[in-house]
């Protein structure tokens, strides 16, 4: 039996401030570009500074990229166009700037921060501020086997709640939310499937590699099968976490819901991280007005857990690599809409049209006045 009690996060949780938002809003209206003319820049504008609790908005001065690594045993099936247990290479490629995530991060000037949570790889091999919060060696091979224990499970959720808090305290102002797995869009399928109450092949993608259709068959019937085991625990996330998520994926649960009674936006990149936002959503219902969908993988799943949340991608540019590069690349236009929230001036009032007296404001000569003439 697990010590965390998930129903924590319902209460400690709130949507982002309401009353700011109308004052953002009616901000917004006396600027001089007309409200609405710059699109859903407006309304992001607007959802910061809600966010933040400030009109008007700051701008985003430390974003963080966060990346949750992981190796997955279904992999071991073919269902992923990368080796089986080969996500700490791609680690490795983070780090030394070789993917596209660290070349867009580079280009930006942000940093990145990976998390390993179940690299299938010997931890000495890694950096030891990358491999300190690992719960073990690879997952479970979801669709015969449990992925995790439950009290695994329950550690690399505590791991996602204290990196959120690091980012928090570390005065990050906006995480761009990432994985980096081999296998890890299966049982993100799985989860979605059990969640929205679906079938394997209407959630089943080609994965960021694209796979060909006898890995995409291999998938779904690994999905299915996962899915038969995940459907008797539905009630308890955690629980399903343990079942057919991963260490990765606990930990992005954990990480979401903190990341939200922090207060601390979040901008999701693809189907993985939908998938734990689904899970986090079944926690806590407030908590996705915390969260911004970054692109449109093109991922079965992620679109069907975006429509299940409400959350609508800001690009659709066919990115499917993964490892937060699609999310870095919404971060710009996050930054834009911040700063035209801020910096458009305000119209100038008309002159020679004297302001509308408010009722109650009438000076004691125009009260002389009215009783003389009565």
């Amino acid at each position: 039996m697990s010590s965390l009690n998930l129903d924590d996060f319902t209460d400690l949780i709130e949507r982002p401030d309401g009353g700011v938002r109308r004052d953002a809003e009616a901000r917004r209206e006396r600027q001089i570009v007309p409200p609405g003319s710059l699109g859903r820049l407006d309304d992001l504008g607007e959802w910061l500074s809600a966010a933040q609790s400030a009109v008007p908005v700051r701008p985003i001065e430390r974003p963080r990229v966060v990346l949750f690594a992981g190796d997955h045993g279904v992999a071991e099936l073919g269902v992923s166009a990368g080796p089986a247990g080969g996500a700490h290479q791609l680690v490795r490629e983070v780090l030394e700037g070789g993917r596209p995530v660290s070349v867009l991060a580079r280009r930006l000037g942000v940093p990145v921060r990976i998390v390993d949570m179940a690299l299938d790889c010997d931890p000495d091999t890694l950096p030891a501020e990358v491999v300190r919060h690992r719960v073990r060696r690879g997952s479970g091979r979801i669709d015969l086997e449990d992925a995790l224990t439950l009290e695994e499970a329950e550690a690399a959720f505590r791991a996602g709640v204290a990196v959120a808090d690091e980012e928090a305290d570390s005065g990050t102002d906006l995480v761009v939310l990432g994985d980096v797995s081999v296998g890890g869009t299966t049982p993100a399928g799985v989860l979605i499937a059990a969640l929205c109450g679906t079938d394997a092949s209407v959630v089943t993608g080609r994965g960021g590699l694209a796979i060909d259709d006898l890995a995409w068959m291999r998938k779904c019937a690994a999905i299915r099968d996962a899915l038969r085991r995940a459907r008797p625990v539905l009630g308890d996330q955690l629980q399903l976490l343990a079942t057919v998520g991963g260490a990765d994926l606990a930990a992005i649960t954990g990480f979401l819901l903190q990341s939200a009674v922090r207060k601390m936006p979040v901008i999701l990149d693809g189907v993985v991280t939908a998938a734990c936002a689904l899970v986090a959503q079944r926690i806590a219902f407030r908590a996705p007005d915390w969260w911004l969908a970054a692109h449109d993988s093109g991922e079965p799943g992620q679109a069907k857990a975006l429509d299940r949340m409400a959350l609508e991608p800001l690009l659709s540019h066919g990115v499917t690599v993964g490892e937060g590069a699609g999310a870095l690349l919404a971060l710009p236009l996050v930054q834009a809409a911040a700063a035209l929230s801020a910096e458009l001036p305000e119209k100038p009032q008309a002159s020679g049209v004297p302001e509308k007296d408010e009722p109650g404001d009438e000076s004691a000569e125009d009260v002389d006045t009215k009783e003389e003439t009565a």
